[in-house]
C-alpha cells in the first residue's frame, strides 16, 4: 500500500502515466483502423459484438503480456545475425506482423479495385464471407504485434508496472468507444476505405523496417497520415457542396 501511495504522490509518475496513455492511444489508431475495416465486412448485426469481443480479448492479452514484462524485455536480445543486423524475437514478430498487414491491406485493395460488385446501391461495401471468429482471430494476431512493440517502448519510459497497466486499460477503453463511430464513418464514406488501407500499407512497411533495424520516426508517419486525412476531408466537403448545388438547380 505504501508503494501505491508513494506512486500516487509522485509528479513524475503522473507525467509518465499521461505520456504512456497518449502513446498507447496513438499506437492504437493503427489497430483501430484495421478493426474497423475488418468488421465492416461482417453483417451489420455482428459488427458491434465482434468489435467488443475482439478488443476485450486484446485487453486481456495485453494485460497478460504486461504480467510477463521481464520475458518481453528479453525478446529484444539478438538470437542470430543476418544482413548485418542482429535479429531478436521482437524483430521477427515485427517483420511477421508487418508482412501480415501488407498482405491483408494489398488483398483488400485488390478486392476493392478488381471487383465492381463489392459496392451496394449506396456505395457502401457489401459484406463478405468473413466469419466473426475469423475477424476476432485476425484482430488478436495484429494486436499481439502492436502490444509487444508498445510494451517494450513503455518499459523504456517507466519501471512502474501499475502505470503500464493503467495506461493500457485507458487506451483500450478509448478504442472500445471509438471503434463503433469509426466503423460507421468508414461505412458512410467508402472512399475513406482506400485511404485507410493505404495507411495500413505504410504501417506494415514501417513494422518490417523496424524489424530489420531501420528506425522510422513515428511522428513522420502520423503527420503524413494526418495530412492525407485532411486532404480527403476537404475532398469530401467539396463533393457534398457540389451535390447540394446540383440538387438546388432546377431540372
Amino acid at each position: 500500500m505504501d508503494y501505491f501511495l508513494a506512486l500516487a504522490s509522485d509528479p513524475a509518475a503522473w507525467a509518465a502515466l499521461a505520456t504512456l496513455v497518449v502513446m498507447e492511444v496513438v499506437l492504437g489508431i493503427d489497430n483501430l483502423i484495421f478493426i474497423s475495416i475488418l468488421t465492416n465486412k461482417l453483417p451489420p448485426e455482428h459488427r458491434a459484438r465482434t468489435q467488443k469481443i475482439g478488443i476485450g480479448l486484446a485487453l486481456i492479452m495485453r494485460l497478460g503480456l504486461l504480467g510477463t514484462v521481464a520475458l518481453i524485455v528479453r525478446l529484444t536480445t539478438p538470437i542470430f545475425d543476418a544482413f548485418g543486423h542482429g535479429f531478436s524475437w521482437r524483430d521477427l514478430i515485427l517483420v511477421a506482423g508487418g508482412v501480415f498487414l501488407v498482405w491483408k491491406a494489398t488483398k483488400e485493395i485488390h478486392h476493392h479495385v478488381a471487383h465492381d460488385d463489392n459496392l451496394d446501391d449506396s456505395g457502401a461495401g457489401k459484406t463478405s464471407g468473413l466469419s466473426p471468429m475469423s475477424a476476432i482471430g485476425q484482430i488478436l494476431v495484429l494486436d499481439l504485434v502492436f502490444s509487444i512493440d508498445s510494451i517494450v517502448t513503455a518499459v523504456g519510459m517507466t519501471e512502474h508496472i501499475p502505470i503500464m497497466f493503467i495506461a493500457v486499460i485507458a487506451a483500450v477503453t478509448v478504442m472500445l468507444f471509438a471503434a463503433g463511430p469509426l466503423s460507421r464513418f468508414i461505412e458512410r464514406n467508402p472512399t475513406i476505405v482506400m485511404l485507410a488501407l493505404g495507411f495500413l500499407l505504410v504501417i506494415g512497411m514501417t513494422l518490417i523496417a523496424e524489424g530489420f533495424g531501420s528506425h522510422v520516426p513515428k511522428g513522420y508517419i502520423y503527420a503524413a497520415m494526418a495530412f492525407s486525412a485532411l486532404v480527403e476531408g476537404l475532398n469530401m466537403l467539396s463533393r457534398r457542396a457540389k451535390s447540394r448545388r446540383s440538387a438546388q438547380q432546377p431540372h
